[in-house]
């Protein structure tokens, strides 16, 4: 059935109730009011009948079935009055007198009447099928005492008969009802028609389970907000990239608690496509587009990806290429080593040549030995033998605080360790390459259960205006490359330490110097 049809046949049945309604209150008040009306009739015809002379004079020694005076009298009242039975009877309720015959020498049907109380009464009296409506008086004589019982009884209209009267209004009622319900559904039908862009409730129906169903199966995070920045639309994906509670739907981000940089990001319209946020320890890609209606912004959506896994195989990549890079140059030092071992052969110095390879591989070996011995962690000391060897190919001077001091941890810290360690020393690279007398000096101290972590460079330091800025998910002062965004590994470093109970900072002293302290227990956000 379509809209308009569901809505008339709304309305058809509000306006049957209605009128059901309205039929019972009719009943119901016509009832009352023939009770009032009539009841006053017939009270004041019972009282002429009570107070007739011949009444108070004859009713005391009359007898049922006996002359004609009395039921004259009650007659020729019934008459005037136009009711439908009149009654004379003695105090104890015996008919003496009456327009049916039937009644003579029975005892007067009183129901509730009071008048044995010498007060005067009208009601109902008699079954369903033959209700009257009774006016009870009592008839006094010249002392005041009770003498008899005057009783004017008018037929009590049924329900069908109460029913007709009302037919003629009720189908007034019932016709200007269905007039303005047809064209009340009709008017709405077509108004929420166009509310809805045309839909039935079945398409509107099918629309919704779709995006439903499309919404929350597709793997990537979809969030929807509205002007007041209020999240209206969530998907799992990215209630779980976020960490935003199942509730949030509703609220608003200031309620959520979202981080700044987050917040921003969703709220603000982006240059440029695929917008990096450090979201806890994931690297999440967000893109922000506005939602238009009739050339009013009514909100935005945002997709959301987790490039946490690829910025990984990125570091990999990146760390290969790298390592391919010092094996081609040692490649290359070692053929000029090779060369320089032969001709010493061809010349006949041998001694040299055992003196060479001796000095070659001593430097290789003093190397690896300074740095295990002090760094016990394999992890870790890889990294710093492998960072050693492309510092010396960008021509720096890597070096490992003769006062460091690291046991073997688990490999939870000791990732989380080389994440620190390794993005320190790649900015402190950076930092000094191409500089005169470029160094960095890394100092590791983990005797104790708090772990310290000092890298200092040589280079120009940080600027003043941006200490605090370097640790900004996004903030980097290089130039992009095509590899991926920078200005992650700082903020990225710094997480580790929150969530280790520390803290990373960075102040100025002949370069910059990277302070990160760490406990060996992770704790709990």
């Amino acid at each position: 059935m379509s809209l308009a049809g569901q809505y008339l046949v709304l309305q058809l049945l509000i306006v049957l109730a209605v009128l059901v309604a309205v039929v019972a209150i009719s009943l119901a008040q016509s009832a009352a009011a023939f009770e009032r009306i009539e009841g006053r009739r017939a009270l004041s015809a019972a009282e002429a009948l009570g107070n007739n002379p011949t009444v108070r004079a004859l009713l005391p020694s009359a007898e049922s079935r006996g002359g004609s005076a009395l039921p004259a009298v009650a007659e020729s009242v019934r008459t005037v009055s136009g009711s439908s039975q009149v009654a004379l009877a003695w105090p104890d309720g015996t008919v003496v007198a009456s327009s049916d015959p039937s009644l003579l020498g029975r005892g007067l049907e009183l129901g509730s009447s009071r008048v044995m109380e010498g007060r005067a009464w009208t009601g109902v009296v008699g079954g369903t099928a033959t209700a009257m409506l009774s006016a009870h008086v009592p008839v006094l004589d010249d002392t005041g005492a009770m003498i008899g019982i005057a009783a004017i009884s008018r037929n009590y209209p049924s329900t069908w008969e109460r029913l007709g009267d009302a037919v003629p209004n009720l189908l007034t009622y019932l016709g200007v009802a269905s007039v303005l319900g047809v064209a009340g559904s009709l008017l709405l039908a077509r108004r929420v028609k166009r509310q809805t862009l045309g839909m039935e409730p079945t398409e509107i129906t099918g629309l919704v389970e779709n995006r439903e169903a499309m919404l929350h199966g597709l793997k990537e995070g979809v969030v929807a907000l509205d002007p007041n920045e209020r999240i209206t639309v969530v998907n799992e994906s990215a209630r779980q990239l976020l960490g935003l509670a199942p509730d949030c739907v509703g609220k608003s981000l200031n309620a959520l608690a979202v981080e700044s940089a987050l917040r921003e990001v969703l709220t603000r319209d982006q240059p440029g496509p695929d917008r990096l946020v450090l979201v806890g320890e994931r690297l999440v890609v967000l893109n922000r587009m506005p939602m238009l209606s009739h050339g009013r912004t009514i909100g935005s959506v945002t997709t959301l990806r987790d490039r946490t896994e690829l910025a990984s195989l990125e570091r990999e990549l990146g760390a290969t290429r790298t390592a391919t890079d010092t094996l081609r140059a040692q490649a290359h030092e070692f053929a000029n080593q090779l060369h320089t071992i032969s001709g010493l052969i061809q010349i006949g110095e041998y001694d040299a040549v055992v003196q060479f390879v001796n000095g070659t591989t001593l430097d290789r070996t003093r190397l690896s030995d300074d740095v295990t011995s002090r760094i016990e962690d394999p992890a870790l000391a890889a990294l710093l033998i492998a960072k050693s060897s492309l510092a010396a190919e960008r021509g720096v001077a890597l070096q490992l605080s003769p006062d460091s001091r690291l046991e073997r941890v688990d490999d939870e810290l000791s990732r989380d360790l080389t994440t620190v360690v390794g993005n320190l020393v790649d900015n402190a690279l950076d930092a000094v390459t191409g500089t005169a007398d470029a160094a960095v000096q890394v100092f590791i101290d983990g005797r104790d259960e708090k772990l310290s972590i000092v890298v200092r460079d040589t280079g120009p330091g940080v600027p003043a205006e941006v200490l605090e800025d370097v640790f900004r998910q996004g903030f980097t002062t290089k130039q992009p490359t095509s590899e991926g965004g920078r200005g992650y590994g700082l903020a990225l470093s710094r997480v580790v330490c929150q969530r280790r109970g520390g803290q990373l900072m960075v102040h100025n002293d002949g370069g910059a110097i990277f302070s990160a302290r760490l406990f060996r227990r992770r704790f709990q956000p």
